[in-house]
């Protein structure tokens, strides 16, 4: 079990830390499905499912990451949500 937990721990803890952060709340939530839009978020998961560990190589990359994460965090905890769809 060591070696599987050396060679896959790390990508099992920021899916852990992903699942604290975005299944919240329902802001939380919103924040999680703006962030699935962005390019770089669809590059470094499918890189990280085709490789089999965690990716994102990319410094810069991931800093604006950071800052549209906090950003959407701070826009869906503090604007009022949308109201609830209908079904026809």
């Amino acid at each position: 079990i060591n070696k599987f937990d050396a060679k896959y721990g790390p990508t099992y803890l920021v899916l852990d830390a992903l699942q604290k952060l975005f299944y919240t709340s329902d802001a939380a939530r919103e924040s999680f499905v703006d962030l699935c839009e962005e390019k770089y978020v669809q590059q470094v998961t499918f890189d990280s499912y085709l490789y089999k560990t965690v990716q994102g190589n990319n410094p810069i990359g991931d800093v604006a990451l950071l800052g549209k994460t906090l950003s959407s965090l701070y826009k869906n905890n503090t604007s009022k949500p949308a109201p609830m769809r209908e079904l026809v």
